[in-house]
């Protein structure tokens, strides 16, 4: 996760606030938690597998 994070956050803005920081953050996050592939999960999201159930 570190250097996904480095990559495809920290490297990708130019932030002017703390504020910007915040959202930008929080906008990754869920993307990375709920609606991206993990190999972990057989390449499959965590919304996609709970959907299957």
């Amino acid at each position: 996760m570190n250097g996904s994070i480095r990559r495809e956050l920290l490297n990708a803005y130019i932030f002017h606030s703390l504020d910007d920081v915040r959202e930008k953050v929080e906008e990754w996050m869920v993307d990375y938690n709920y609606h991206r592939p993990h190999q972990a999960l057989n390449f499959k999201s965590p919304i996609d597998l709970l959907q299957e159930i």
